[in-house]
């Protein structure tokens, strides 16, 4: 609900504040003395293009301020974290236009730029002078304002619900799909390589170790003559060095009892017996290990080749990258087994879904089909009230594909006067049986449907008497449910206002003739509702008329 305006240094308004209430607000005022010019500033705050040449003050910006009431918005507090903006039970739009033409918008004092505002304030603020034809040429409030007479809105929420899921479900199956189909093209060369690597069966640090074990084999010779040689001198020379230690360490240990410094010296000669012992001993096992088989040699050699050619192949370096790769080919192959079962399952999701859709979508056809003609018979009757008795007012429902609204496309068509021609609505009806057309179905839709603040700029153009009477009728009905502000020249929708505004031009401070608003009280609604009937000096019978009008009205 839109609970204040302000616009500063805007054409011909230095400053004016107007805080409409809930219920229907009429504003009233001779012509020319600024009420477009309102509108005007508000569209701004709507996301209309600015223009310099609405500045007064050339040297002052032009500001045009929206304060909202959106707490319980639940559509316009999801608008907002779409957008990345914060929520407040007080919404603040604003705009500002410099002298050097430059424009800013800003929501809760956050910049943002006129395709955000003009999403955001939608949901806040419904222009008929802009906004009917936009909305008639869109399917969703066709659609929704059927569902609303038909009494199917609770079945078409659970129907997007459920076609969400079904689109979010067919889109997993469509991207799982189109993976299978890679997958299976790679499959077969993946398959070829594990196979390979298989086959080949290598153990951890396989290559490295046949590598050193080839090595060793191919010098085999040499090293078994330096094993011997290393062990015979040790052990079996004309004086093994290990004999020839052993009777050292003897001969010292006899002289220890008459000279006890050549004990440590002793100890140690000892030592390195029992040390050269020892190699000897390690250099026969050693021997024993050394092997000159010229067919492990081969066998070796080929486990080397073979490893080599599959490093190479796959561009590693060690035994253990290829196990890795063998294992990562063993897991992706597995992953594609395990993507065909959840194909399987996501296909039987998609179908039951599908199901559920389609009976769905049935069912609101039904309802829909079968609201046609009470919601026709009923707009038509209205539109005869209010001033358009030749116009004729139909819905066209055509099956389409399952979409978010279900299966059905949904037309307004009208034929304004009798021709036998009917035309999709938005394109045959004039602004002003534009404006009527939309309050007869929005009044007929209004306990049902959420709508932002509705704002009628002079519904009741060329329409007087029992027809201008009805205008206000329905404007006010449909104030008990949302805030309407209007714009009337009748003094028989003037009167049905719970809050009239009063446009008029006065004089500044400087001299400047300035556009004002007034909120009037009883008498002065009185006297302005006179002056709509009797002109600008009432007789006592316009008077008597304004109060009638008024009794009327409340």
């Amino acid at each position: 609900m839109l609970q204040k305006l302000v616009i500063r240094n805007y054409a011909i308004i230095d400053k004016l504040t107007m805080e409409p209430g809930r219920g229907l607000n009429t504003i009233t005022g001779e012509t020319g003395a600024g009420k477009s010019i309102i509108l005007g500033a508000l569209s701004l705050i709507l996301g209309e293009r600015a223009d310099t040449s609405v500045l007064i003050n050339k040297e002052e910006r032009s500001i045009v301020e929206g304060y909202f009431d959106v707490a319980g918005n639940e559509t316009f507090r999801m608008a907002l974290e779409k957008a990345d903006l914060d929520h407040e039970p007080q919404c603040i739009i604003r705009r500002e236009i410099a002298a050097s033409g430059k424009s800013r918008a800003f929501v809760n004092d956050t910049p943002v730029n006129l395709q955000t505002l003009n999403e955001l304030t939608s949901l806040l603020v419904d222009l008929q002078q802009q906004f009917g034809h936009l909305a008639l040429e869109e399917d969703g409030f066709q659609v929704e304002t059927l569902d609303a007479v038909a009494g199917t809105l609770e079945l078409s929420a659970r129907y997007a619900g459920t076609y969400a899921r079904w689109k979010n479900i067919s889109r997993q199956l469509a991207e799982k799909k189109a993976t299978q189909a890679r997958q299976k093209q790679e499959a077969d060369y993946k398959q070829y390589l594990l196979d390979e690597l298989a086959q080949a069966a290598f153990a951890p640090d396989e290559i490295e170790h046949a590598e050193l074990q080839l090595k060793q084999m191919t010098h085999a010779e040499r090293i078994l003559n330096v094993l011997q040689t290393a062990q015979y001198a040790l052990t079996e020379g004309e004086q093994p060095l290990v004999n020839e230690l052993r009777r050292l360490s003897q001969q010292m240990q006899g002289i220890t009892d008459v000279f006890a410094d050549v004990a440590p010296l002793q100890e140690r000669t000892a030592s390195v017996w029992a040390e050269l012992k020892d190699i000897a001993a390690e250099l026969e096992i050693l021997q024993g290990k050394v092997a000159l088989d010229t067919a492990a040699m081969e066998e070796l050699q080929g486990r080397i080749d073979l490893g080599n050619k599959l490093l190479k192949k796959h561009a590693l370096r060690t035994t253990t990258e290829l196990i890795v790769l063998q294992q990562q080919l063993e897991d992706e192959l597995g992953a594609t087994a395990a993507l065909d079962g959840s194909i399987v399952q996501l296909e039987a999701e998609t179908e039951a879904l599908y199901k559920e859709v389609a009976a769905m979508a049935a069912e609101l056809s039904a309802g829909r089909t079968a609201a046609i003609p009470a919601f026709t018979a009923r707009i038509n009757e209205l539109l005869a009230l209010v001033g358009m008795p030749n116009a004729r007012f139909d819905v066209r429902i055509s099956p389409t594909q399952p979409g978010m609204y279900g299966t059905d496309k949904v037309e307004f068509l009208l034929d304004a006067n009798k021709s036998g021609n009917m035309q999709l609505l938005h394109k045959a009806a004039s602004g002003g049986e534009m404006s009527r057309i939309m309050l007869c179905i929005k009044s007929m839709v209004a306990s049902a449907l959420h709508l932002p603040t509705l704002i009628f700029d002079e519904v009741d153009t060329g329409i007087s008497g029992e027809a201008a009477r009805q205008v206000g009728v329905l404007l006010r009905d449909l104030s008990q449910y949302h805030q309407v502000i209007c714009i009337t020249h009748q003094p028989q929708v003037a009167a049905r206002g719970t809050q009239h505004y009063y446009v008029y031009k006065d004089a500044g401070e400087n001299g400047r003739i300035a556009t004002r608003i007034k909120l009037l009280v009883e008498e002065e609604r009185v006297l302005a509702i006179a002056r709509m009937i009797g002109g600008e000096q009432p007789t006592g019978s316009a008077i008597s008329n304004a109060r009638e009008l008024m009794a009327d009205g409340a």
